[in-house]
C-alpha cells in the first residue's frame, strides 16, 4: 500500500455549508442546497405554476366543449321549430351540467394546489365532527405532560396565551383530517402554521423576537408531541427504506478505521475516550426524542463532545477541518437508528429559524453533510486502490494496525493526524500475544524433548564408563579379615600406672 507525504484533509469552506443562493443562511441538502425560507419560496413558486398550468388546461377544454357544443346547435338549425325550441333547451340543461361539472373540477384543482390556509376557519372547524383516531385515544404519559406544561407555560402570557392556545387546538383539528396527505403537504401546514402564529406573536410582543422564540419552542413542543406518530417517518415517504440503506452502508463500512479518516483524536486519552462515548450516546439518544428541537440538541451535545475530544488531543482549539472527518468517524461507530427518518423530521417540521441559524443549524448541516459522505464514500475517499477497497467491503480481508502505525496516508477526503484505533490496537496486541505464545510452547516442547534425550544419552555414558573402569581396575576380594590387635601380646603390656601419695 502507497503512502504519500502529502496530507490533505476532508475541507469545508464556510460558504459550501450556506444556501445556495446567497441569502447567508445554512442550506440543507434536503432541500437541494437552499435554505428553509429559500426552499419554500421555489416551492411555492412551482407549485403556483402548476395552479395556473391546471387553471390554463382547465379553460381550454371547457372552451373545446362549448365550442363542440355550438357547432352541434348550429348543425340542428335546419329542423322544425319545435324541435329546434326542444334541442335548444335540452343542450341548454345539457350546457349547464357540464359548466357545473367543469366549474366543480375547476375548483377542486383550485383548492388542492392552492397554498395551504394560513388560518383555520370556522366552517372548516365545525365541518370536522370527530379528531382521528390517534388523537382521540388516551394520551401517553409525555403526551399529558407536555399538554399541561404547555398550558402552564400559556397561563402566564394572559390574552396572547388563550389566543395561543386556541390556535394550537384548531390547528391539531384541522391536521386530523389531512392525514391522507404527503410528507411534503404535511410539512407545508405545519410550517404555515408556524409563519402565521409568529407573525402573530410578533404584533403581540411588539417586535420582542426573544419572547416570539420561547413561545414558539412551546408551541413546536406541543404540536410536535402530539402529531409525532402521524407525521414521524410516514407510509407515503421512503424515508424507512432509506434508513435500512443507510445501515447497511454502514454496517458494511465497519472496517474503516480512524487513521483511514484522519481524525484528530487520540482515544488512548481517559478524557477523550469519554468525550467520544457521550458523543456516540447523545448521536443514538437522538432517535428517542419527539420535538425536533429536542433531537437538534442532540446533535449539538453530540458536537460538542467532539470538539472537546479534539482540543483535549490536540491542545488547542477544534477547527471545522477537525470536526467533520470526526463527526463522520462517530457516525459510523454508533450507526443510529433511523437516521434518514430523523433527519427528514427534523428538515420538515422544526421551527425554521433554528434550521437557518445559530450553532444548531451549523452543526445539522454538518450531519447531513457527513452523512452524504458516507453514502458516497469510496476508494478514493479513503487513498485506497479499488481492489483493495472492494476486499475491506467483502470481508475478505481488514486493516491492520499497531499503536507504532502512524503514517496511514490520508486523501484528499482525510484529514489531519493519524490516531489509533484502540480497538483494531487491543486486537493486534492479543493476536501477538497469542503468536508469541505458540512460539514459546514450541521452543519448551523442543527443549524438553532435547532433555530427554539427553538423560538417555548420559545414562548409557555413565553405565559405559563404570563398566571401562571395572575392567581396568578388577576387585579383589579378600574372604578371612583379622581384627586390628589380633597379634598383639597382652602380657607385655606396662602396668596401668598406680597413683602415688607424697607426704608434706
Amino acid at each position: 500500500m502507497s503512502q504519500r507525504t502529502e496530507r490533505r484533509g476532508i475541507h469545508v469552506d464556510q460558504s459550501d455549508l450556506l444556501c445556495k443562493k446567497g441569502c447567508g443562511y445554512y442550506g440543507n441538502a434536503a432541500w437541494q442546497g437552499l435554505c428553509s425560507k429559500c426552499w419554500r419560496e421555489e416551492y411555492q413558486r412551482v407549485r403556483q405554476k402548476q395552479i395556473q398550468d391546471d387553471w390554463a388546461l382547465a379553460e381550454k377544454l371547457q372552451r373545446e366543449e362549448e365550442a363542440a357544443a355550438y357547432a352541434s346547435s348550429h348543425s340542428a338549425h335546419s329542423q322544425s321549430t319545435a324541435a329546434q325550441h326542444a334541442s335548444v333547451g335540452h343542450f341548454s340543461k345539457f350546457e349547464e351540467k357540464k359548466t357545473n361539472e367543469k366549474t366543480r373540477k375547476v375548483t377542486t384543482v383550485k383548492k388542492f394546489f392552492s397554498p395551504s390556509s394560513r388560518t383555520t376557519s370556522k366552517k372548516e372547524i365545525q365541518e370536522v365532527k370527530a379528531p382521528s383516531p390517534s388523537i382521540s385515544r388516551h394520551a401517553s404519559f409525555d403526551t399529558d405532560q407536555v399538554s399541561k406544561e404547555f398550558v402552564d407555560f400559556l397561563k402566564n402570557l394572559h390574552k396572547p396565551g388563550r389566543e395561543t392556545y386556541k390556535q394550537c387546538r384548531a390547528f391539531l383539528l384541522n391536521m386530523s383530517s389531512k392525514k391522507d396527505l404527503g410528507a411534503d403537504e404535511l410539512s407545508e401546514c405545519v410550517q404555515d402554521f408556524y409563519q402565521n402564529l409568529a407573525d402573530r406573536l410578533i404584533s403581540h410582543f411588539k417586535g420582542s423576537s426573544e419572547s416570539v422564540e420561547q413561545v414558539m419552542d412551546q408551541v413546536e413542543k406541543y404540536i410536535m408531541t402530539r402529531l409525532y406518530k402521524s407525521v414521524f417517518c410516514p407510509e407515503t415517504t421512503d424515508d424507512e427504506k432509506k434508513d435500512l440503506a443507510t445501515q447497511d452502508r454502514i454496517r458494511a463500512l465497519h472496517w474503516v478505521t480512524i487513521q483511514m479518516l484522519c481524525v484528530s483524536m487520540e482515544e488512548d486519552i481517559p478524557e477523550v475516550s469519554e468525550n467520544v462515548v457521550k458523543a456516540i450516546t447523545d448521536i443514538i439518544e437522538m432517535d428517542s426524542k419527539r420535538v425536533p428541537r429536542d433531537k437538534l440538541a442532540c446533535i449539538t451535545r453530540c458536537s460538542k463532545h467532539i470538539f472537546s475530544a479534539i482540543r483535549i488531543t490536540k491542545n488547542e482549539p477544534a477547527s471545522a477541518d477537525d470536526f467533520l472527518p470526526a463527526l463522520i468517524y462517530i457516525v459510523l461507530k454508533a450507526n443510529p437508528p433511523r437516521l434518514q427518518s430523523n433527519i427528514q423530521y427534523i428538515t420538515r417540521f422544526c421551527n425554521p429559524s433554528r434550521l437557518m441559524t445559530g450553532e444548531d443549524g451549523y452543526y445539522f448541516t454538518n450531519l447531513c453533510c457527513a452523512v452524504a459522505f458516507i453514502e458516497k464514500l469510496n476508494a478514493q475517499s479513503l487513498n485506497l486502490s479499488p481492489e483493495e477497497f472492494e476486499r475491506f467491503m467483502s470481508g475478505q480481508t481488514s486493516p491492520q494496525f499497531s499503536s507504532s502505525d502512524s503514517d496511514w496516508p490520508c486523501s484528499e477526503s482525510g484529514l489531519g493526524t493519524t490516531v489509533t484505533n484502540p480497538v483494531l490496537v487491543q486486537l493486534n496486541h492479543n493476536l501477538e500475544l497469542l503468536t508469541g505464545l505458540c512460539t514459546r510452547q514450541e521452543a519448551v516442547m523442543e527443549a524438553a524433548q532435547s532433555l530427554q534425550a539427553d538423560l538417555l544419552t548420559w545414562s548409557d555414558s555413565v553405565q559405559q564408563e563404570v563398566h571401562n573402569i571395572l575392567e581396568k581396575y578388577p576387585l579383589e576380594i579378600i574372604s578371612k579379615v583379622s581384627a586390628i590387635d589380633a597379634n598383639t601380646d597382652n602380657d607385655n603390656l606396662p602396668s596401668p600406672i598406680k597413683p602415688q601419695v607424697f607426704a608434706d
